[in-house]
């Protein structure tokens, strides 16, 4: 008796299944990438999003005490970095005079946020020396929410956007946003 084992043959059957198999998923790969994908972003329906809508901040007592005291808390974007915001607070309720809004004006890179001058009150442009007031007049504003149990929540979502009103003749405008719509390019 030999030591090696005697070679099976192959069923043809098998191997037509195995090939059969193959085919339909070349075929199906096709389908999509010809039709399904070209079709769906010529629509405009494709959306990206990326995070959460909102954000949590803490609690309003807390923090409108960090803030009487420190000023305006920044909030980095830790995700693309186009998002940095300030978490502003006016008055003395703590449960009113909530804002948030861009940590710098439309279009200037992160070497523009502006910084909290303490004394005057007001936010000082690093790269252009102009000021911008206490409530972020001129820069987009986010929706802040103070919950029942005191948490302050800032709404993100950028059908809540909006600008706040511009004391300068500039009509720019920003939407800082996460979400993408569009076609994708041919």
């Amino acid at each position: 008796m030999s030591p090696v084992a005697p070679r099976k043959e192959r069923n043809p059957r098998t191997l037509a299944l195995a090939l059969v198999g193959v085919v339909v998923a070349l075929v199906l790969a096709i389908v999509v990438f010809i039709f399904a994908i070209p079709s769906l972003s010529e629509s405009g329906n494709v959306t990206v999003r990326l995070g959460s809508d909102t954000f949590p901040a803490g609690k309003a007592a807390e923090r409108a005490v960090t803030i009487s005291g420190d000023g305006p808390i920044l909030f980095s974007d830790p995700a693309s970095g186009q998002r940095d915001i300030f978490l502003q607070h006016l008055g003395d309720d703590d449960t009113t005079g909530w804002l948030a809004f861009d940590a710098r004006r439309a279009d200037q890179g992160r070497d523009c946020t502006l910084k909290w001058d303490a004394q005057d009150h007001q936010f000082n442009d690093p790269c252009d020396g102009s000021t911008v007031p206490a409530d972020g007049t001129g820069l987009t504003q986010y929706k802040v929410v103070i919950t029942d149990s005191g948490a302050v929540i800032i709404d993100l979502n950028p059908d809540h956007l909006h600008d706040a009103p511009s004391t300068s003749s500039s009509s720019s405008t920003t939407t800082s946003s996460l979400v993408i719509t569009g076609s994708v390019p041919k």
